[in-house]
């Protein structure tokens, strides 16, 4: 019987997955709870914690399933890619929601916009909080960017620290 290496690429797909289907459950369970327009900064922590936890268990599981040993590449490379499929994923979620679930949604998140700056600046006027409201709802699709380099970001940052801590080469016995 032949022992087959485990690949990163394997470890990425499956750990994105993971990955992009808690972000999808998170997400229905907030707009369930009616949460989803919070603006608060405890949906992006949790968020950021899932996505943490899911590269860095991904990694660990790596070396596991390789006989313990780990190198910085493959944990760069197993916790980069679970973070881009996680990406892709929650791109692919965000623009069905916005679209299809709640179509209204950018409508919706306008009008937070648009009390949050009368509140803020009330020397605004009508017009310029109507031009920046406007100004914002067409420059919506700089999210999805945005969701990708953030994502990526993390993904390398955490794959580094915790593949520098896990690593491991058979030259270290």
């Amino acid at each position: 019987m032949e022992n087959t290496q485990p690949t990163t690429g394997k470890f990425a797909i499956r750990f994105g997955l993971i990955l992009g289907g808690i972000g999808i459950i998170f997400s229905l369970m907030l707009y369930f709870m009616d949460m989803q327009y919070d603006q608060g900064m405890g949906k992006q922590i949790v968020s950021t914690v899932f996505l943490v936890a899911i590269i860095a268990l991904a990694i660990f599981q790596f070396k596991k399933a390789n006989g313990g040993y780990l190198t910085l590449g493959e944990a760069l490379k197993t916790g980069i890619g679970t973070a881009l499929i996680g990406a892709v994923i929650t791109v692919i979620y965000l623009l069905l929601y916005v679209n299809v679930i709640d179509p209204d949604f950018s409508t919706k998140i306008a009008d937070i916009a648009r009390a949050g700056m009368i509140e803020n600046n009330p020397e605004l006027t009508q017009e310029q909080i109507d031009t920046a409201v406007e100004m914002q709802q067409k420059f919506f699709w700089v999210t999805y960017p945005i969701i990708f380099i953030f994502n990526i970001f993390i993904g390398f940052i955490v794959s580094l620290i915790t593949g520098l801590i896990l690593k491991k080469s058979e030259n270290e016995m």
